[in-house]
């Protein structure tokens, strides 16, 4: 099985430093929506794996979130693409959960769930700590430079195995060549 774990914000739409709190506010990033439709084509497993702070902090409920999703989930398909599941932590960013990414328990939880072995499975996203996720579970970190992706090229802590694309897009050409 080929699986792909994505971020979702940054990645698959543009981000915002007050939180993405409705489904008004989820723009897709130009080319991203396309490019899970190529992935999928290709026989690529798609799964999202994003913090959302912004529901422990209270700024949205599960149902907002739920509807920003569902938003997203219609937007891919009319593209001709879709999502095998969506994975998230809902905790604050001072919690201790194992879920919150830099932290592998959503990664592994996808791992198990999909009965797949996470060793070399790319892992895209924008942030140190959605690389971070993927390195401490063997994958094959993918930094994009959409999102906070150009700022997180020039950390110094960057896993020295990133590999880095302009866009999802550019990851979907790359995997279905």
């Amino acid at each position: 099985m080929n699986l792909i774990i994505l971020d979702r914000d940054g990645v698959i739409n543009h981000d915002s430093d007050q939180f993405i709190k409705s489904p008004d506010e989820w723009r897709p990033i130009p080319g991203a929506l396309e490019a899970i439709a190529l992935l999928n084509r290709w026989g690529w497993r798609v799964v999202v794996a994003t913090n959302q702070s912004g529901v422990g902090r209270g700024l949205f409920d599960m149902d907002m979130l739920n509807a920003i999703h569902d938003k997203m989930v219609k937007s891919l398909a009319q593209v001709g693409g879709r999502l095998d599941a969506i994975f998230f932590c809902p905790h604050p960013a001072d919690s201790t959960c194992n879920c919150r990414k830099p932290k592998p328990g959503m990664l592994l939880e996808i791992g198990e769930r999909f009965n797949a072995e996470l060793a070399g499975v790319p892992v895209v996203g924008d942030s140190l700590r959605d690389l971070q996720a993927g390195v401490a579970v063997g994958g094959l970190p993918c930094l994009v430079l959409t999102g906070k992706g150009e700022k997180t090229r020039e950390d110094p802590d960057l896993p020295p195995q990133t590999v880095i694309f302009d866009d999802l897009a550019a990851v979907a050409a790359k995997l279905s060549a």
